[in-house]
């Protein structure tokens, strides 16, 4: 039976079939082959109930968030700010393009969304200053991964939602990993400064700084919000997903006022939109879930693992393996909803920590989404700067070497990942 699930949804994948059916049709014909008994309503009663949960509420709110913000002066303000603080130091244009990510993935969560609402402001920027082409392309794609580590990340509260993991364990977790990850691109950044012997523009007056500052003071308070609100335990995750909307409907329309109604509504039905899709994943992806427990999947996996006698260290190198592949064919949720169920209990057994797994999944998961030949953030970025694919893969190289040394790091460093979530909760 694991061998006509993996055929069938392969093979569905090759020839391009959409991908709540690459989820859905395995699960219909495993249904059909191997337990017919089931009546065809407890499916859809599946298919509901899998969706039916409060922890999920935070998907639709985050992403109305994110689209409000990317629409309107907030994600503008604070790479403004962040450009004033770093651009005249040494690399200081590279840096403002990876700070100003990790700053929009900090209130959308979304690293196409960040490559979108950044690419066209930053690219030109890092040309002037000296940058390679490709360099600079790499460095846009790459960047917006933060944006599934650092919270309020969907990827992670999609994974928190499948595994019962805490999400503000998940977010405080991804919070330290991000950073790590920014860290490692700074690093790459300043390189390549000294090599293309970048310019820096020249430093600001403090009085010029102050003004940015006093007039990015409210789109400052949207991540202050969000992560000291999870943080310091005033608001769960779905509740900050509900704040955050508030607040930033709050400052696009009565701060800066660059939101009406009728902009309101258009960014509210492309909200409705992406999270339509989102949920019709899950829901299949909950369905196909309960036939892989049914099924006695990972615990065969589990045999297998004592079997060839692998420890943890070599399971973690698979899972590895398993995940990159993964990533470069189908969207992060996917990946998540077809690899986790079966493999999610094995880690269990063998006692690595939920935490440190999630982070490892995620992080394989972002590196996928700048990897030849379909990584989704590749694309994003040919359509946003309209520049071709090849281009932008040859500019890949070094980023994604970087990623699989920094993935490595997480992997086999567990407490990178547990260290913040064990001091604060």
């Amino acid at each position: 039976m694991i061998f006509l699930i993996i055929a069938v949804t392969l093979a569905l994948m090759i020839f391009g079939f959409e991908m709540f059916l690459v989820l859905g049709i395995p699960t219909f014909l495993t249904k059909a082959v191997f337990f017919n008994g089931i009546p065809n309503v407890a499916l859809i009663q599946k298919l509901v109930a899998g969706i039916h949960h409060s922890t999920l509420l935070a998907i639709p709110f985050f992403i109305l968030a994110a689209h409000i913000m990317s629409s309107g002066q907030i994600a503008n303000k604070l790479t403004s700010l962040i450009k004033l603080a770093v651009a005249h130091r040494k690399g200081g244009v590279g840096l403002t393009a990876v700070g100003s990510s990790m700053a929009f993935g900090s209130v959308s969560g979304s690293a196409p969304a960040t490559v979108a609402a950044l690419g066209k402001l930053m690219y030109p920027e890092l040309l002037q200053a000296g940058y390679r082409k490709s360099f600079s392309l790499g460095l846009i794609v790459s960047s917006a991964e933060t944006a599934l580590l650092i919270p309020p990340s969907i990827t992670l509260i999609v994974y928190g939602w499948m595994t019962g993991t805490s999400i503000t364990e998940l977010f405080v977790s991804g919070l330290s990993v991000g950073v790590v990850l920014g860290i490692a691109f700074f690093l790459l950044v300043l390189i390549e400064g000294k090599i293309s012997n970048v310019q820096n523009p020249q430093k600001p007056a403090f009085s010029e700084f102050i003004a940015q500052f006093k007039d990015s003071v409210w789109a400052l308070g949207m991540p202050v919000l969000i992560l000291g609100g999870i943080y310091s335990g005033i608001f769960t995750a779905t509740e900050s997903a509900v704040v955050s909307v508030i607040y930033a409907i709050f400052v696009e329309s009565v701060v800066y006022k660059s939101l009406t109604f009728k902009k309101l509504f258009h960014v509210a039905e492309a909200s409705a939109i992406s999270t339509s899709i989102i949920f019709v994943l899950l829901a299949f992806g909950s369905m196909l879930s309960f036939f892989v427990t049914l099924a006695q999947i990972p615990t065969s996996i589990s045999m297998w693992i004592s079997e060839i006698g692998a420890s943890p260290v070599l399971f973690l190198f698979i899972i590895n393996i398993v995940f990159l592949i993964a990533g470069m064919f189908i969207d992060p949720n996917s990946a998540l909803l077809i690899l986790v169920p079966p493999l999610y209990p094995v880690a269990m057994s063998l006692g690595i920590d939920p935490v440190h797994f999630g982070m490892i999944v995620t992080f394989n998961i972002c590196i996928g989404m700048i990897t030849p030949p379909f990584g989704l953030d590749i694309f994003v970025t040919s359509s946003t700067l309209n520049v071709p694919v090849v281009d932008i893969v040859k500019g890949l190289w070094p980023f994604i070497i970087l990623n699989l040394l920094v993935l490595g790091l997480i992997t086999y460093v567990p407490g990178i990942s547990v260290f913040l979530p064990n001091l604060i909760l």
